[in-house]
């Protein structure tokens, strides 16, 4: 699997609060990677630099071969990188569908609503109801669903099962083991340390804005010692 996003020496700032400090990960094609870590050190941020979100920054990011520094953020999408916060950014007022269909396809290989409807049974049935009336997890699967259509080459997710119910965090990992079986390559910032353990091909350990371990599922035995020092896990 060749390399498709390639993170060197990124550092970037809130302000003048320096928060990554020469980050340095890849991700091949059609893996699964989760970004570990306690509460603030630095996991979003990754995300959101790598993204342009946050435009202090320096170092080196290449998706695909291209230079992402010099993208604009409104950009990113079609050079193929979909971005899921957080906060989700479902539009209220508008029916399941319509937030389906608000984003525009950038290259083939999107999924088809027929697609997402059988990956979200939850979203078939609530196809007409606004986003005020979903759940939290409807809302998460929404936002998913909405970069899937797009033909995003990869996926970054921000604590996708942060505050759901355990049978929401196991629908979102059957969907993404799913999108894993179609090949589709995922950045995954998550805490539930056992949720990312079942679907991950692979970890980076952060700490204090730097990547401090990278290992594959296989060590994840050896690696426990110091997962249970880092994370409490």
């Amino acid at each position: 699997m060749k390399p498709l996003l390639e993170v060197k020496g990124l550092n970037s700032w809130y302000g003048e609060s320096h928060v990554l400090h020469g980050v340095d990960m890849t991700v091949r094609e059609g893996e699964m990677i989760t970004i570990l870590g306690r509460n603030g050190v630095g996991k979003s941020t990754t995300l959101r630099t790598i993204v342009g979100i946050l435009r202090e920054r320096k170092g080196q990011i290449l998706f695909d071969g291209k230079d992402m520094m010099t993208v604009p953020l409104h950009r990113t999408a079609h050079a193929g990188i979909g971005f899921v916060p957080e906060e989700r950014g479902i539009f209220a007022t508008l029916t399941v569908e319509e937030n389906l269909m608000l984003p525009p396809v950038v290259a083939k290989g999107g999924l088809s609503l027929e697609e997402i409807y059988g990956l979200f049974p939850n979203l078939a049935e609530r196809r007409t109801s606004p986003g005020t009336k979903l759940s939290g997890g409807e809302q998460q699967m929404l936002a998913m669903a909405r970069i899937l259509r797009t033909g995003v080459k990869m996926l970054l997710l921000d604590e996708p099962t942060e505050g759901l119910a355990p049978v929401i965090v196991q629908r979102i990992g059957e969907v993404l083991k799913k999108l894993k079986e179609r090949g589709m390559t995922v950045l995954l910032v998550e805490q539930n340390f056992r949720f990312a353990s079942k679907i991950a091909d692979r970890f980076y350990l952060m700490d204090h804005g730097q990547m401090v371990a990278d290992f594959p599922v296989s060590e994840l035995p050896d690696q426990m010692p110091m997962l249970h020092k880092v994370l409490g896990v």
